[in-house]
């Protein structure tokens, strides 16, 4: 491709995004939230970016790669590695161009997802499974790549993935009939926040823009405080569609030109958003498509402004749903451990039940840490509370009753058993 991450972004590369994706890439609905909206106290307008035929707006990005392709290119094929949503993206755009693609998903890839991108693609996608990890999947599209002359299409660090995710916002602006106040954007590799803080810069300058970054993988924030991108030491996967251990050199470019707010976000937030969309919004998102969303009640936001929070996926595995109410309960204070150790003799198991618990505790976990000899160590205990306010009288019956008991805080290696 003749442009690289040298080159930059401005709001004329994201309306010729527009333009080529134009009767190719439907355009999302803009609908307000109601419970978002009383939380708030602000006018909260969802982008349904997750009603793509792709489920997210990677579709954009990757077409608009696709399509600035040469001849030779195109003849030659491309190829990618993704764990879900860019590799839909790609079989996407592929399909509608009628372009060779050769994709390589990691074997921890979702059976559902992997079906995804075999029927989004049809006969244009070769998808491949290899790889225990995205890296060594990565690593593989790489070598296919240097030795075959495929093109490799990029996540989000080009300038024509950036140019094509940037038309998100754009769009929203048209159906509102002007600029909101206040848009908020998940971050993950940066793409999205780049090619819309781009375009803002020049057609709505004065807007409010808040990227939104998972508390353990905000590698965007990282970027921006070192000056250049940084590798992260630790990366919590939990939200898999924005874990990026390192963010692009053009988006954090674009990005620190641009300077909008970056958030932090704990991803049992994250799980308590996606719990809400779900159960009173009837909305399917993804962990990443949840993220922007789930900052909006820690933002000082004017009340009656003009919000417009980009919910970017729903490709959720519904399997996935049973890790999200653990996280969102231990979120909020309903969900604890601990070790017990109980007394050995008869009763001590009833005792614990009658003077420790609360009429509305429910223990939702009882497994002795030792299993080969019960008469000694102690049992991992969870208990989930009525009320978050149930958890100091709690304590202070553990405090008076004969076991000794600790408790787990959520921050203890433990945790990694149970979450």
């Amino acid at each position: 491709m003749t442009a690289t991450v040298t080159a930059t972004v401005t709001a004329a590369d994201v309306d010729a995004a527009a333009a080529v994706l134009e009767g190719v890439v439907p355009r999302t609905p803009l609908e307000r939230n109601a419970r978002l909206s009383a939380l708030t106290g602000a006018e909260v307008l969802l982008k349904r970016e997750d009603l793509q035929p792709t489920r997210s707006y990677k579709g954009r990005g990757a077409y608009t790669f696709v399509s600035r392709l040469t001849p030779e290119e195109r003849a030659a094929g491309v190829v990618c590695a993704s764990a879900g949503n860019h590799a839909q993206g790609v079989a996407f755009a592929c399909a509608r161009s009628g372009v060779r693609a050769r994709i390589y998903l990691p074997r921890t890839t979702p059976r559902q997802k992997r079906d995804r991108v075999a029927a989004l693609g049809g006969t244009c996608v070769e998808v491949l499974v290899q790889g225990d990890t995205y890296d060594e999947a990565a690593a593989l599209a790489s070598a296919h790549a240097a030795t075959s002359g495929a093109v490799l299409v990029p996540a989000f660090d080009h300038p024509y993935t950036v140019a094509g995710q940037g038309t998100v916002v754009a769009e929203a602006v048209a159906q509102l009939g002007r600029a909101p106040d206040v848009v908020v954007l998940p971050v993950g590799g940066g793409g999205l926040i780049a090619g819309n803080v781009a375009w803002l810069a020049e057609h709505a300058p004065s807007v409010r823009v808040v990227g939104v970054e998972p508390a353990g993988a905000a590698s965007m924030a990282a970027a921006v405080a070192a000056g250049h991108p940084v590798e992260l030491a630790t990366l919590e996967g939990f939200v898999d569609g924005a874990a990026v251990r390192r963010a692009g050199e053009l988006t954090h470019r674009l990005v620190a030109e641009h300077s909008p707010e970056l958030v932090a976000v704990p991803e049992g937030q994250v799980c308590v958003e996606m719990l809400e969309l779900y159960q009173v919004d009837g909305i399917i998102a993804e962990p990443a498509g949840a993220l922007a969303s789930a900052a909006l009640s820690d933002l000082a936001l004017e009340p009656g402004s003009t919000v417009v929070s980009v919910l970017s996926g729903g490709n959720n595995d519904v399997s996935r749903y049973a890790e999200v109410v653990e996280r969102a309960l231990v979120h909020t204070g309903r969900k604890h451990y601990f070790l017990v150790e109980f007394p050995q003799e008869p009763g001590a198991l009833r005792r614990f039940l009658d003077d420790v618990l609360g009429p509305d505790d429910d223990i939702t976990l009882f497994e002795y840490v030792k299993r080969n000899n019960r008469e000694t160590g102690p049992a991992l205990v969870g208990i989930e509370l009525g009320s978050p306010a149930d958890l100091e009288p709690l304590l202070g019956r553990m405090e008076a009753a004969p076991p000794r008991i600790e408790r787990i805080p959520p921050d203890s290696p433990l945790f990694r058993f149970v979450l």
